[in-house]
């Protein structure tokens, strides 16, 4: 872990503050089934889980883009779902349809739940082997799913588009849907400060399902939460940087970005570049937002997006990232076009 001191890593500099001749950039998801040799590796070991418990195989995950395309970052293979499966749920994939937890806490009590913290272990030592693997140029994610998120499958049992059930229990518990909020506040913060130990250089809170709250309900349940989780990571490491991607919140990043303290702030692909760039602060980083559908479009339709990106925030710390995940049929020469252009 390097505090950025004089430091090689471009993306670690920026996330400090420190605008880059060159912007940064790397991809969510940019460990994943677009790549032949993600595929391969994943038809040997079976299933998403079991691959994301082999700390060997993950480490190797992990690195596979950065051999590939020599991003800037290197981001965790792993997945938001590890603490709700080490605060006690069951935990599953099934195939073509996502992910599976059970009992599902609208059904059930969240102190029936038997904790399995063993589960953050091989996750810890994943981040060691890639640690020791990276070179001094690379900066090293970390991240963890936000409560709203997190509680949203931990409620229903599995995603799902409007996130309706959880919403309907907050409303309806908001007693017991606040102890649960609580619960993946504890498990988080201790898995983020797990994470940093072993040797992440920063980390990213996604919040993937921020956009479909009421404000007050974002107030209550997407921005205290973080807030909460990054005051109690800057008390130990106050001078790790922390992203924050709170996917959806339109209106309402500016308020997130404010009273959440985050280091650096993450952009959805809805998100106009130009508005972000004239409400939030001139010195905070930002990391985005390239629309994914974008990337796989390639041409004139990827150049003058990502051309119109760059030129926005030339002028403030940027990472450049899509606005979520890079997705499954994404052309490996698409990505390679990216980073030409990026890097010009």
């Amino acid at each position: 872990m390097s505090d950025g001191t004089g430091s090689r890593k471009t993306l670690l500099n920026t996330l400090l503050g420190k605008k880059q001749a060159q912007t940064p950039v790397w991809l969510m998801r940019q460990a994943g089934r677009y790549l032949p040799e993600y595929r391969e590796l994943r038809a040997q070991k079976g299933g998403f889980l079991e691959l994301c418990y082999d700390a060997e195989a993950a480490a190797e995950v992990t690195l596979q883009p950065i051999r590939r395309f020599g991003f800037d970052g290197a981001i965790l293979f792993s997945d938001i779902l590890i603490v709700p499966h080490a605060m006690g749920q069951k935990l599953w994939f099934e195939t073509g349809e996502g992910p599976r937890l059970a009992p599902r806490l609208v059904d059930a009590a969240l102190s029936s739940l038997e904790a399995a913290p063993g589960h953050f272990e091989a996750i810890y030592n994943t981040v060691r082997s890639v640690a020791s693997q990276l070179d001094d140029k690379t900066t090293f994610m970390g991240f963890a799913g936000s409560p709203w998120t997190v509680a949203t499958y931990m409620v229903h049992g599995q995603g799902s588009k409007d996130q309706g059930v959880t919403r309907r229990y907050a409303y309806q518990d908001e007693t017991a849907f606040s102890q649960l909020i609580d619960a993946i506040i504890e498990n988080t913060v201790e898995y983020l400060l797990g994470q940093i130990d072993a040797g992440v250089d920063a980390v990213q809170l996604f919040d993937s399902w921020a956009g479909s709250l009421s404000p007050a309900q974002f107030e209550k349940w997407v921005i205290a939460p973080n807030a909460e989780i990054i005051a109690r990571l800057k008390a130990v490491h106050p001078d790790l940087p922390i992203i924050g991607f709170p996917k959806g919140a339109g209106a309402k990043l500016a308020a997130y970005a404010n009273e959440t303290k985050a280091d650096a702030i993450g952009l959805d692909e809805t998100v106009d570049p130009l508005w972000a760039h004239k409400i939030l602060p001139n010195d905070l980083p930002l990391q985005g937002n390239l629309d994914p559908l974008a990337l796989i479009a390639g041409g004139e339709a990827l150049e003058k997006s990502v051309r119109h990106i760059l030129q926005v925030f030339e002028d403030r710390p940027h990472i450049f990232n899509l606005g979520h995940g890079i997705l499954p049929d994404t052309p490996i020469e698409h990505v390679e076009k990216l980073l030409t252009l990026v890097r010009q």
